[in-house]
């Protein structure tokens, strides 16, 4: 398998907050943008692998700002690291000024998918190569990510988890 950069996977959805979509505070509903979400980091997941994708966990979520009714939302998703199945997916979204068109990062989100065969089988995925600053940063820290949720899961003794132990003991 030849390994692949994460713009290669980028994937973007541009959408408008509809009055159907919003809480009695005339923002945009949390389940909603976790939704959107979801599509945008599945599909980036699906041309890393080119296979069929699962979600496999939410690992984190920051609404930052809230996105009020009538806002153009923008959520940007790329694959930052891939290990044997699975891939960690960062999400960032962003909302749109209507009347300068300025872009403003609004929440963040990090999932991780297993690429699956039809049965439902776990099948190996292409590496990531990171190029830009911020594509090696967030490449560096998926490990930790990943170290930290089996040591939670109890999956990994905390003893093996390398990449945690080098972030205390420098």
């Amino acid at each position: 398998m030849e390994p692949k950069t994460p713009e290669a996977s980028k994937t973007t959805l541009t959408d408008l907050v509809l009055p159907s979509e919003t809480n009695p505070l005339n923002n945009l509903f949390g389940g909603e943008l976790l939704a959107r979400m979801d599509r945008a980091a599945s599909i980036a997941a699906r041309r890393h692998s080119r296979r069929i994708v699962v979600t496999a966990s939410v690992n984190h979520v920051a609404f930052n700002r809230a996105i009020p009714l009538g806002s153009v939302v923008t959520v940007e998703a790329k694959v930052t690291r891939a290990f044997k199945s699975s891939m960690e997916v960062y999400i960032d979204v962003w909302t749109e000024d209507r009347e300068s068109g300025l872009k403003t990062k609004a929440n963040e989100a990090i999932y991780t998918f297993v690429a699956v065969e039809e049965t439902g089988r776990p099948v190996p995925v292409p590496e990531i190569i990171p190029e830009t600053q911020l594509e090696k940063e967030r490449f560096k820290a998926a490990l930790r990510r990943k170290q930290l949720s089996l040591v939670l899961a109890g999956k990994m003794k905390p003893n093996e988890a390398t990449e945690l132990k080098a972030l205390f003991l420098q």
